[in-house]
């Protein structure tokens, strides 16, 4: 009977932040890594669940906190996907050492960030972009506001305050300007052919159009497309769906993995 542990890890960034995560140990030298969304972290459901399912598989898995969330160090930014990339460059190096990585898995702004990685390092086999956003200029006024350009160019920030009126977090013009910056397009385009992609989206999230979806599959090489009916952006009452789709999938890739190796 497998027996995994799991093992609270810090790795450091490039920026020398201490960024921490989990790793479901089941002593396979394959590892997937799990990649949380926008204010979220590594014990959110999805990635609780999708490392558990791995881990029974027999394979190892890593959740971690980007900088400035969870329990990592670091500021938190509003934009900043090309950091956590270098973020998730910095966990892949780490781990390099001991095991084999050909899987990443992100969701929501994580599945944006792990096909960043995917257009920039030609060292992947397999993607999981669970609800990432397509259209990165999209969903903002309904955070920051209406007139939000020429208002954070007035003053440089805009606070973004939760339900009690607190702050939760501030919006700078460096960091918005990041996230309006950053091409999924092109990201899209240099994903390499020889990696496999999954896109999995909800037919009921409000919170990212399921339309930005499809936009993905237009666009990526080898590139598969599975909307989860019913689903919303967290997966709230479709938990098993999401795992299971992602499973087949990433045995699908292993089968046809072997089948090539042994081809030659």
């Amino acid at each position: 009977m497998l027996v995994a542990v799991q093992t609270k890890v810090v790795i450091s960034n490039q920026q020398g932040e201490k960024l921490v995560g989990i790793l479901h140990d089941t002593g396979s030298k394959e590892l997937v890594i799990i990649c949380h969304g926008f204010q979220s972290s590594k014990e959110r459901i999805p990635m609780v669940n999708l490392a558990a399912a791995i881990e029974r598989g027999g394979t190892c898995a890593f959740r971690f906190d980007f900088a400035g969330n969870g329990e990592s160090e670091g500021s938190f930014q509003y934009g900043n996907y090309h950091s956590e990339a270098d973020d998730l460059r910095s966990v892949v190096l780490h781990f390099r050492e001991t095991h084999e990585i050909k899987v990443l898995i992100g969701h929501s702004k994580g599945g944006n960030v792990v096909l960043l990685y995917a257009s920039k390092y030609n060292d992947v086999d397999t993607i999981v972009n669970i609800s990432g956003r397509f259209y990165l200029e999209r969903g903002i006024e309904g955070r920051l506001g209406k007139d939000y350009l020429r208002r954070i160019k007035e003053t440089g920030y805009i606070d973004v305050r939760n339900r009690k009126g607190e702050v939760a977090f501030r919006v700078t013009e460096k960091s918005l300007m990041d996230r309006l910056n950053t091409d999924t397009h092109r990201a899209c385009l240099l994903v390499p052919q020889e990696c496999r992609v999954l896109t999995v989206h909800g037919s009921k999230d409000q919170l990212v159009p399921v339309e930005d979806a499809v936009q993905f599959s237009k666009r990526i090489r080898n590139h598969r497309l599975c909307i989860v009916d019913g689903a919303d952006h967290e997966y709230t009452s479709h938990q098993e769906n999401l795992v299971s789709l992602i499973l087949d999938f990433l045995r699908e890739a292993q089968r046809d993995c072997h089948s090539l190796r042994s081809r030659f």
